[in-house]
């Protein structure tokens, strides 16, 4: 595996955790869609799961490189979006039975579990945000 390759600033070990876990996912999801069966269903939804898999890591990839945490709310809020899409895509894959095999499972935990970790961090920094605004609330410049 490649080195991590620094831009600009210090590199954050949990981000770039992130980072490969978002990888990670969307290469799984990439390899569970060539497996799904060969029918006009399948081929439309692992379409749409591929494009939101893919999305939550190039745009969380794009969250690491906000320049401020107005930037980064906004940011991690795509990734959000598009991870819970890829759960909704598994959701449906499996309840209509195209793809109920274990693997699929373990897929919906991920995409659940990175949901729920890019939600929290969209929280945790709108709260600074919102700490921020509070405290500088009679400032005319606050920033």
């Amino acid at each position: 595996m490649a080195s991590v390759v620094q831009l600009s600033g210090a590199v954050n070990p949990k981000a770039e955790q992130l980072k490969a876990r978002t990888k990670r996912f969307a290469l799984a999801i990439l390899a569970f869609r060539r497996m799904l069966p060969n029918t006009d269903d399948a081929r439309d939804m692992g379409r749409q799961l591929a494009r939101a898999a893919t999305a939550v890591a190039a745009n969380y990839r794009a969250t690491c490189r906000s320049r401020s945490d107005l930037e980064f709310v906004a940011r991690i809020g795509v990734a959000l979006e598009e991870a819970d899409e890829a759960s909704f895509w598994l959701e449906i894959l499996i309840e209509d039975g195209i793809a109920v095999k274990e693997a699929t499972l373990q897929l919906l935990d991920e995409a659940t579990q990175l949901t729920a970790i890019l939600a929290a961090s969209k929280i945790t920094v709108r709260k600074r945000l919102e700490r921020f605004a509070a405290r500088h609330a009679g400032d005319r410049n606050p920033i």
